[in-house]
This record gives C-alpha cells, sequence and structure tokens, in this order.
C-alpha cells in the first residue's frame, strides 16, 4: 500500500512539473518560432546608408522593427534574438534616421535579451490626419525643386526652403520639436527636428543623406546632417544656418569637409560609422571666391567685392594666423580704407565700416555703409 501511495504521488508530482513547466516554457517564448528573415528592398535601400553599413543579421531586426513601426504595432517579433545592446544600437539608429516616424516616443524598451521589440509610441489621436499633414507638407516642398539639375542645386533649396519655412525653438517648448513633423508641419523644431527634415527632403529628392548626432565644442547635445553630392560626402548644419532673422543665413556651416567643420562639431560614433567628408570644392566660400589662404588673397577679395560694388563682403580665412594678420593690418590699422579710395568705390561723404566677427569659424564680415 505504501508503494501504491508513493507511485502514485511521484505521477501527481511529475504532471504537476510537466504542467507548471510547459506553461513556464510557452510564456517564455523558448519554444516560439522566429519569424522568418526579411530585407528592406533595393529600392527602400538605396537612400538608406546607414542600413547599407549593417551587418545582414542586423538588416533582418532593422527590417522588422520598419515594417511594425510603420504600421503601428506595439509588438514586434524579431528574426532573432539580441542582447540589450546590440537591441538598443538598431532601433536607435532606426529612431534617428527614419524621419517619417515622428510618432515614436523618445523612450523605448529593452531587457538583458530581446525577442520581442515593445515598442512605444506618442499620444496622438488622429494620426492618419498628421500622417497626411507631414505628406502634404512633403510635396509641396518637392513641387518647389521641380526643374532643379543637379546634386548641389537640391541641396542648396533644401537648407534655403527648411532655413525659411522653420523657427528654432529647444527640446521641450513644442511636443514634435525634434521631429520632421515639427520641422516641416508646424514650422517649429530643434536642431533633430531641423536634421531630420532635411533627411526626409533629401531622401524624396533622391539624394543620400544620414542625421548626424553628436555634441557642439561647447559641450551641447546637436544634431546635422551629412549628404552625398554626385560621388562625396560633405557636412551640413542647416539649425546653425538659420538666424530667425529674414533674409539673413550663415554660410559657414554649408557643404563642409571634416577639417573645418569638427573644429565645432564632434560626431557620436557608438551608433554608426559617419561617412568621410574630404573636399570643401561646394563649400559656400570657397565655391563662391570668399576663402583667404594667404592675406593676399584676402585682399584680393575685398579689392574685387568692392570694384563689383557690394557694399557687404563676408570672407573665410584658412587659418587663425591669416584671420589675425588681416585684422591687424586692415581693421586695427584702417588701412581698409586705403584700399576703399584705391578700388575707386563710390560713395558720398563718409563712409562707415560694421564689423561682425565669428572667431571660430575664422569668418569675418565686413559691412559699408
Amino acid at each position: 500500500m505504501g508503494k501504491k501511495t508513493t507511485a502514485l504521488f511521484l505521477l501527481v508530482l511529475c504532471t504537476a512539473c510537466l504542467i507548471i513547466g510547459g506553461r513556464y516554457i510557452k510564456g517564455s517564448g523558448i519554444l516560439k518560432k522566429y519569424p522568418d528573415k526579411s530585407y528592406l528592398s533595393t529600392v527602400e535601400a538605396e537612400y538608406r546608408p546607414v542600413y547599407r553599413q549593417l551587418t545582414d543579421r542586423e538588416k533582418t531586426v532593422y527590417a522588422a522593427l520598419y515594417r511594425g513601426i510603420a504600421d503601428h504595432k506595439e509588438k514586434i517579433p524579431l528574426p532573432c534574438e539580441l542582447n540589450g545592446d546590440e537591441y538598443s544600437r538598431i532601433y536607435c539608429i532606426l529612431e534617428k534616421q527614419e524621419s517619417r516616424f515622428f510618432y515614436l516616443d523618445s523612450v523605448y524598451y529593452t531587457a538583458d535579451k530581446v525577442r520581442d521589440a515593445k515598442v512605444v509610441y506618442r499620444k496622438i489621436y488622429d494620426l492618419d490626419r498628421m500622417k497626411k499633414e507631414l505628406d502634404d507638407a512633403v510635396d509641396e516642398a518637392v513641387r518647389g525643386a521641380a526643374g532643379l539639375a543637379g546634386d548641389e542645386y537640391k541641396v542648396r533649396y533644401i537648407n534655403d526652403y527648411i532655413v525659411k519655412k522653420c523657427s528654432y525653438v529647444t527640446g521641450g517648448d513644442e511636443t514634435f520639436a525634434s521631429t520632421a513633423y515639427g520641422c516641416l508641419v508646424e514650422g517649429k523644431a530643434n536642431c533633430e527636428g531641423y536634421a531630420k527634415a532635411f533627411s526626409l527632403l533629401a531622401n524624396e529628392l533622391e539624394l543620400e543623406s544620414v542625421v548626424i548626432t553628436g555634441t557642439t565644442d561647447e559641450g551641447e547635445n546637436h544634431a546635422w546632417n551629412q549628404v552625398k553630392v554626385a560621388a562625396d560626402w560633405y557636412n551640413i548644419d542647416v539649425t546653425w544656418a538659420d538666424t530667425d532673422v529674414s533674409g539673413e543665413m550663415r554660410q559657414m556651416y554649408y557643404l563642409c569637409s571634416d577639417s573645418g567643420f569638427m573644429r565645432t562639431h564632434f560626431a557620436d560614433t557608438s551608433l554608426f560609422t559617419p561617412y568621410e567628408c574630404k573636399k570643401d570644392d561646394r563649400n559656400y566660400y570657397v565655391s563662391s571666391g570668399l576663402y583667404a589662404r594667404t592675406i593676399d588673397e584676402a585682399e584680393d577679395i575685398v579689392r574685387r567685392e568692392l570694384k563689383n560694388g557690394n557694399d557687404t563682403i563676408e570672407i573665410r580665412f584658412a587659418t587663425p594666423s591669416v584671420y589675425e594678420e588681416f585684422r591687424n593690418d586692415f581693421i586695427d590699422e584702417e588701412n581698409i580704407f586705403t584700399l576703399i579710395n584705391e578700388t575707386g568705390y563710390e560713395y558720398e561723404g563718409e563712409i562707415t565700416l560694421s564689423l561682425k566677427e565669428n572667431r571660430p569659424e575664422l569668418c569675418m564680415t565686413l559691412a559699408f555703409s
């Protein structure tokens, strides 16, 4: 009798363990089948250069997130298991590069191991309407670029369009400040909103562009872009181009090489490797003949602009020493007025020089009145 009771007890215990274990295994997802791996299409990948940097495994995760977020799914099964750092990196890349996903919240969930992505969205009561508003804003911007031939003309158009369209606000001032929606629809954005809007319009105009995040030389968080013009990559900061003064625009952050740009912009390389920007040939000052490598070149620029009747001359200097030499000779010693008379610049009575300096960027603006 005792043996029968013991055997029955063990049978019940084993059954209970099997039931509890089965429920645990089912709940944990250990035996759950992974969804099939898929990738972005060739057309989708063409203007997503950061996606192309990913490994095949990472691309399948990116594609799963992209499809799920586009459908506004809160739980997205992933094609493989990731550790928390791997998942966080891929998610953060997508959140920064997919400018149409303005409805993503600024927070996200992760864990030691991730098989299903749990996505957090902003509380939006009429998402379809807002998506259409962004689509309409993008269509309006693209129509304005009709007929533009050449990458550089498109970049200039996008830069100027955003500067005229948007006003800068700090991150907490507006709900959608860090999104392309805030920039293109509401007309209010912070640096991330500017950068996402630039990439969105660049992609629509068949340009490759990425959003870069990092810090400024003053240690502040910042976002800007890199854009591919013809075969070369360039840095561009549309936020810093915007002075919020009608008719005024900064040019020193337009299509720059790393050598000058990295004096004030320090990219975060933890998510992906930014592209190397080697050339300055399309930079505003170089292409406009306003870049001075020597004191003689600076003097030639002033002579040429005065002879052409220009009363505002903006010069960028190659080195601090050339900048200081020009300032000492022509501003402090007032030899600029001798130069004015030598060039035959026409003026009546007195002439006044107003000087605006940006020493960190080695830029100087001379305005005569």
